[in-house]
């Protein structure tokens, strides 16, 4: 199966990303400063929890579920 990517400093709100073997749903997303000076993006989960990416990361996609 082929998934789109996006970079993580492209992230939205509903945005279904795959992470840590599972696919999560974007609450919400900033900009923060990385361990080494750079660009991060911090993103909050709908299912609970945060994760931190660097901005140019690509991140593997999905379209939401319907309800």
């Amino acid at each position: 199966m082929n998934h789109p990517t996006k970079r993580a400093a492209l992230l939205t709100r509903g945005d279904v990303i795959g992470y840590a073997g599972e696919w999560r749903t974007v609450k919400a997303a900033s900009t923060d400063r990385g361990p080494m000076g750079g660009l991060a993006v911090v993103v909050v989960w709908e299912e609970g929890g945060s994760a931190r990416f660097p901005a140019g990361d690509e991140l593997l996609v999905r379209e939401p579920e319907s309800d």
